[in-house]
């Protein structure tokens, strides 16, 4: 039987990000894999620029990751109560290009963040805009680390 492939998505561009290293430690509890982790360094979106020139490669690539994943772990940090504009350009982006690749997926949401909640109200924002696509979001356990 073939490993699973696993496709990690960290909201944070940071060398260092805490968030990366949650979900490189959720990669290894998650046992045997075929890992991947997306580049989220995509430009803006922006209309004009996907008329002019269509969606960027890296935003196709993203797209494609995402449809041939069997289940994708998404870390992100929490700013001004929500998740990274990094996270949300991406969701963009791979939202205008056909296909919906995130249907029916499992889909893990874990955080890192600053203050006593750890993220969750980032959590709670990214599962209401991904609800639109239909995954499969997996509902516990919740991983939220606190004061990072």
């Amino acid at each position: 039987m073939a490993q699973p492939r696993l496709l990690g998505i960290c909201g944070s561009l940071r060398a260092r990000s805490l968030n990366r290293r949650l979900m490189l430690e959720g990669v290894n509890q998650f046992g045997e894999c075929r890992f991947e982790e997306a580049n989220l360094r995509l430009p803006l979106y922006d209309g004009d620029l996907e008329e002019r020139a269509g969606p960027p490669s890296a935003a196709q690539r993203l797209h494609a990751q995402i449809g041939a994943a069997d289940a994708v772990l998404i870390a992100s940090p929490e700013y001004n109560k929500s998740f990274s504009g990094v996270l949300k350009n991406a969701l963009d982006w791979v939202s205008r290009i056909k296909g919906n690749p995130w249907l029916d997926k499992p889909v893990a949401i874990v955080s890192a963040a600053a203050g006593r909640e750890g993220g969750t109200r980032g959590q709670f924002a990214l599962r209401l805009a991904l609800t639109p696509f239909r995954p499969r979001l997996l509902t516990g356990p919740e991983v939220a680390v606190a004061d990072a």
